[in-house]
């Protein structure tokens, strides 16, 4: 469903570490790391799912004792690992960015690419006359349940979101280029302020946790839907 296949990712994708063969609670959760694995073992899940996994580059290389605390967690609990980190960000239904947009007619076309040219985010026009900024900006801290970082340096009146979740900075120019009045993303980067002024559009940083808690949510209640699993998102709130 969500291929990873078809992305050069910064890690891999799918099960990193396997655990039972049969799965009747299913665990989600943002990023790997030991106070998660310990939530999903006292919800005795057979399987965690996450966005970033325990492992990037081309393999685990050493295991220091941060790593090893973190494996022995998943192997004492019997638990299986799987991670989906560009493929669930580029998901057309299930992705981030799809769960961020509410009420928005996706233009089919319209792509915000990452190399080597798989796209993983897109560019919504909202439906009739738009949305005030304002109206954007509030739209954006119910959807994400903080206030974002703004810079309003948009028009009045917004028509069309490009949406990266993430660490999506440095698709600001490519959104301006492609016409979007608003690029809403994770977090910001220092230049984005002097850009998004210069390119007359809104920039909105919701938080890198808080825009990709969407999407790993809603694999999880697919798979459970699907699978007629018991499902839970474990949720550890990360400021940035």
């Amino acid at each position: 469903m969500l291929e990873p296949a078809r992305f050069q990712d910064y890690g891999p994708n799918g099960l990193q570490v396997p655990g039972q063969r049969r799965v009747r609670t299913l665990a989600t959760g943002v990023s790997a790391q030991a106070e998660l694995f310990e939530l999903a073992a006292a919800e005795r899940a057979e399987l965690l799912i996450v966005h970033h996994g325990l492992f990037w580059g081309t393999g685990p290389g050493p295991i220091d004792a941060a790593l090893k605390r973190r494996l022995k967690l998943l192997f004492d609990a019997d638990m299986g690992l799987a991670a989906y980190h560009l493929p669930l960000d580029a998901h057309p239904e299930l992705g981030q960015q799809r769960a961020a947009r509410p009420r928005a007619r996706l233009r089919g076309p319209d792509a915000v690419r990452a190399a080597p040219g798989q796209p993983i985010g897109f560019i919504a026009t909202l439906p009739e006359q738009g949305l005030t900024s304002t109206e954007l900006f509030a739209r954006v801290e119910r959807i994400t349940s903080r206030e974002p970082l703004v810079f309003d340096a948009g028009p009045d009146r917004v028509h069309r979101v490009a949406i990266v979740s993430g660490a999506g900075a440095d698709y600001l120019a490519e959104a301006a280029s492609a016409g979007a009045d608003a690029f809403l993303t994770g977090e910001p980067a220092e230049r984005v302020m002097a850009q998004a002024r210069e390119t007359g559009l809104h920039f909105i940083a919701a938080g890198h946790y808080a825009t990709e808690t969407l999407g790993v949510k809603r694999l999880g209640e697919h798979l459970a839907e699907r699978f007629d699993l018991r499902e839970v998102f474990l949720d550890l709130p990360n400021p940035v």
